[in-house]
């Protein structure tokens, strides 16, 4: 297996190619033959950074969405735009639910900037699922995450609306990982990781039936989270003794840095452009 980083909020320096960055996430996979789009950016950097790589929409065989996020979906449009063709999608149920993001008394939409109708005529083969499923052989699709940590409890401004019609924190339900159970234990593909890092490695265990970290790709919210709930990750992050840890996106550049600092050269920032060989 191979993963490609196509879209991130940083290019590393130095590159030869024009990449654009933004706050945004996609990783290319490349397995058993398959070409699989994990996430999509938020805007048609996706498309610009794939041609620079070589790699034509048209060629993709399947899309995952991670959660209902404009910064993981605003590129599906135009990613199903230039495939011309019908793609399976896969996700968690819940991907399309209204989600807002609050700063004092100021409330935006970050939910899926295209409703569903629309990009089901471009193409999008919806596969919502609500429990683990094996979309390929080894890799598996998360399913609900269930949330056991007493510490991984989110990020606060993130709002959403209840049945009731009053707000309320968005837990991100809808959140979803990439488990690869490969010959050197499990590596998790996450895009923001809402249902908490440790959370979500524990899940990829019992799925499985892994019993070693061998690497975490992707966000991992920990950007936005309380210094406890960054600091008890990070240690139990250490517990499991990964390989590598390639972190982007949602982490931010202070908590890259203590990556860095806890993982030495076992952390792989992981900008624009990116290749990690499994």
């Amino acid at each position: 297996m191979k993963v490609t980083v196509i879209v991130d909020n940083a290019v590393p320096p130095g590159k030869r190619y024009p990449f654009l960055a933004e706050h945004g996430l996609s990783l290319l996979i490349e397995h058993a033959g398959k070409k699989i789009l994990f996430d999509a950016g938020q805007t048609s950097a996706v498309i610009s950074n794939l041609s620079l790589l070589g790699v034509q929409p048209s060629e993709l065989d399947m899309l995952v969405v991670s959660h209902g996020h404009y910064d993981h979906t605003g590129g599906l449009f135009h990613v199903l735009q230039h495939a011309r063709k019908a793609i399976p999608v896969y996700g968690n149920i819940g991907i399309f639910d209204p989600r807002f993001s609050k700063a004092g008394s100021q409330r935006r939409f970050i939910g899926i900037p295209y409703q569903k109708d629309l990009l089901t005529a471009l193409g999008a083969e919806w596969r919502l699922v609500d429990k683990p499923t094996e979309i390929m052989p080894g890799l598996w699709m998360s399913g609900h995450i269930p949330r056991k940590t007493d510490y991984e409890i989110g990020d606060s401004e993130l709002v959403t609306c209840a049945a009731d019609g009053s707000e309320c924190q968005d837990t991100v339900e809808d959140d979803g990982s990439l488990f690869y159970a490969g010959t050197r234990g499990l590596v998790v593909i996450g895009g923001c990781t809402h249902s908490g890092l440790v959370n979500t490695v524990r899940w990829g265990f019992e799925v499985t039936g892994t019993s070693q970290l061998a690497g975490w790709i992707g966000g991992t919210h920990l950007g936005p989270v309380s210094k406890e709930q960054q600091g008890k990750t990070l240690a139990q992050l250490a517990s499991f003794s990964p390989e590598f840890v390639a972190a982007n996106h949602c982490t931010g550049f202070s908590m890259m840095a203590r990556l860095y600092e806890n993982f030495g050269d076992r952390f792989i920032p992981a900008f624009v452009s990116t290749v990690i060989d499994l």
